[in-house]
């Protein structure tokens, strides 16, 4: 896709953003985006092929690119790791201005036709956090770390889109004990590999993830990883 064609998704996303609230991601508020941005529907159609769905991934894609630049311009050197994790999914979710936007994309990516793509998208969102925070795992731990950030946030997205706590604070916390119990998991993960009895029953199966890596090239979507060669 061209910068052109960007400039056009993003003029007809802000114009579905003032429809969709209302009726959500569907063919009407496309078709009203279209009317008021006042762009070509042919032109329209071939750009977003999918109609609302395909300004859907835009709008979720936005806000991952804010919360990106933010992270990139944010001095977090004096942070906790896992204070960075929360820093970012704050950042994500600040990122966006329109809740009713966000509610009704949850349940466009309910919809089981669709609930593939919503996966995706959360995926992406934690890879970035994980990325722009500076992550080199190589093997299982890029895969674990993703899944476990995934759940992390999709909780705390659906506890802040019912947050009316001043500031969202309660969802800031909600997040805190979120990121806390996964790092209880972590230590207790590191525990039993130290154990004796334990680390033997599981030497086969380390030995088995160790051989897995995290994809690789400019488009990692569509590499599910490789396993790799040697001893």
């Amino acid at each position: 896709m061209t910068a052109d064609d960007e400039d056009i998704r993003a003029k007809l996303l802000d114009a579905a953003l003032m429809h969709v609230p209302f009726d959500g991601w569907t063919r009407a508020s496309f078709t009203a985006a279209v009317r008021d941005s006042g762009i070509d529907p042919a032109l329209a159609e071939a750009i977003c092929p999918r109609g609302a769905l395909d300004l859907a991934v835009a709008f979720h894609r936005r806000g991952d690119a804010q919360m990106v630049a933010r992270l990139e311009a944010a001095d977090l050197a004096g942070m906790r790791f896992r204070d960075r994790i929360a820093a970012a999914v704050r950042y994500r979710l600040e990122a966006t201005q329109d809740k009713e936007a966000v509610r009704r994309g949850v349940t466009l990516f309910a919809l089981p036709p669709h609930a593939p793509e919503g996966a995706k998208l959360i995926w992406g969102t934690c890879d970035l956090i994980w990325t722009t925070l500076g992550d080199s795992s190589d093997d299982l731990n890029w895969y674990t770390k993703r899944a476990t950030l995934s759940g992390v946030y999709s909780s705390t997205v659906l506890y802040w889109l019912g947050d009316t706590s001043p500031g969202h604070q309660q969802t800031w916390e909600f997040l805190d004990r979120r990121i806390d119990d996964v790092m209880q998991i972590e230590k207790l993960k590191a525990k039993a590999r130290k154990a004796p009895v334990l680390g033997a029953l599981l030497a086969g199966p380390n030995w088995l993830a160790s051989r897995v890596r995290a994809p690789k090239g400019p488009d990692r979507d569509a590499e599910p990883g490789h396993w790799a060669s040697g001893s």
